[in-house]
């Protein structure tokens, strides 16, 4: 448990750069593999299953990002708890925060599932699936959703990995998962040719092995955070403190859901079926780059909210600025690729030619600005990290809900499909035009600290 502590105590006392790479590499390494992942995944049912069933697969991000939501609520709110409490030495309440994660998760999950289940059909309508696309979306997502808890602990306990102190654990973590879903995905969907629920069946079936493994090491004695009874009750200041700090990552992956619901419908109505396809295959390129980002942002939690408790600001922020130049130096790189090789890229996905010609193009509009969604997603995650939920929320909802949404409306009245499209990189910039100034006021007060 010594070791545990010092692991802990050295986010207040080792150099910034080497901090922040001992915590984000492991979180890039593990983000880098989940997009490879969604890639494989992607390939495998666009090439075995056919483009309806990209389409279909599309369909279902709005529940994906949904689910997301909740689980995010709890994971990020309970793991950047658990960082200030470290940061303050309160050992005690960081283990009942385990604690609650551990509950909370288990209801949360289980209430999604069963709502969601019960009223499927009508929800996928609503989220744009039509006749042709309705098949593959339900069948995918029953398996999803019958698994919908473990997902929801899966994430939640590696977000409470990280902030204990032990980011090779988490990437230790994500990595089996990565590698079993890619061994299942092609032993289900190749082999056994069982279409897209194969798929949902692989990711549900290696999460929970990893989960297992999670469980177990959080049973351990010895560590500085683990399992035990007594810590499962939810009490009412910690759950308050979880949820205030997770509302930003909720609204901002709720917001995602209604966003993807609306892009959609958008698509369905100015291109039809195949255009949802170009736009599932668009979303996949571009979080194969921004895992990068999130990788990056994972690592420069749990050093932001040890610092901000332990009141060393000049730490804090030097780690701030590091993480916003790693970001943006990752989408220039992935904005280069897209907008030199978009067809190659989109290729990966499909072969038929009408759905190869949207997804070139879309890939391509869709990433004309992407460099500078870095350093916003940076410094949202960073007022997030120090608990500053009015501030994050604002910058959570403001590129989705304020810009985007407005956007993709108005924009295909002028140019019909390609103004869906122009409408995400328009809005990528004007949050980015909002967040800046915001981060240079506010970072005044903490100088002055």
């Amino acid at each position: 448990m010594q070791d545990n502590k010092q692991a802990a105590l050295a986010l207040g006392t080792k150099p910034i750069g080497q901090l922040l790479w001992q915590y984000a590499l492991p979180a890039i390494v593990a983000m880098t593999a989940s997009s490879l992942y969604n890639i494989i995944d992607r390939a495998m049912i666009g090439q075995v299953v056919g483009p309806e069933a990209i389409a279909g697969l599309g369909i279902t991000f709005p529940f994906m990002n949904l689910s997301a939501a909740f689980g995010a609520a709890v994971g990020v709110g309970s793991s950047t708890c658990i960082s200030v409490k470290l940061g303050q030495r309160d050992y005690t309440t960081a283990e009942h925060l385990l604690g609650n994660t551990v509950t909370l998760n288990l209801i949360i999950g289980f209430l999604f599932m069963a709502v969601s289940l019960l009223f499927l059909d009508p929800i996928l309508r609503f989220f744009g699936a039509s006749d042709m696309t309705l098949p593959y979306a339900r069948e995918f997502m029953i398996v999803i959703l019958l698994g919908n808890m473990i997902t929801h602990m899966y994430f939640g306990m590696n977000a409470v990995l990280r902030a204990a102190g032990k980011p090779k654990h988490a990437m230790y973590s994500v990595l089996f998962t990565v590698g079993m879903n890619i061994l299942l995905v092609v032993t289900f969907v190749w082999w056994f040719r069982w279409g897209i629920k194969g798929a949902a069946l692989a990711t549900v079936t290696s999460q929970s092995m990893a989960l297992c493994w999670q469980l177990w090491l959080f049973s351990d004695k010895k560590e500085l955070l683990h399992l035990k009874r007594g810590i499962y009750r939810l009490k009412a200041e910690l759950v308050r403190n979880i949820i205030s700090i997770g509302v930003s990552p909720f609204l901002m992956n709720a917001t995602s859901c209604i966003i993807v619901i609306f892009m959609n419908n958008q698509f369905v109505r100015y291109g039809g079926d195949m255009a949802v396809g170009a736009y599932s295959i668009a979303n996949s390129v571009v979080m194969v780059f921004f895992m990068f980002v999130i990788g990056v942002t994972q690592g420069m939690q749990p050093i932001v909210g040890y610092n901000y408790g332990a009141e060393k600001y000049d730490r804090m922020l030097r780690c701030l600025y590091l993480a916003i130049g790693c970001a943006t130096a990752i989408l220039l790189v992935g904005w280069g690729l897209s907008m030199l090789f978009p067809r190659q890229i989109a290729r990966i996905f499909t072969t038929d030619p009408t759905l190869l010609d949207l997804s070139a193009r879309g890939i391509k509009l869709d990433m004309l600005v992407f460099f500078v969604v870095g350093s916003q997603a940076t410094i949202t995650n960073f007022f997030q990290s120090i608990g500053k939920v009015k501030i994050s929320i604002f910058l959570s909802l403001s590129r989705q809900l304020f810009l985007l949404l407005p956007m993709a409306y108005l924009f295909p009245m002028l140019w019909g499909l390609d103004g869906v499209w122009y409408s995400m990189p328009a809005s990528d910039f004007g949050s980015f035009a909002m967040t800046i100034p915001l981060l240079l006021w506010y970072m005044k007060k903490f100088k002055r600290s």
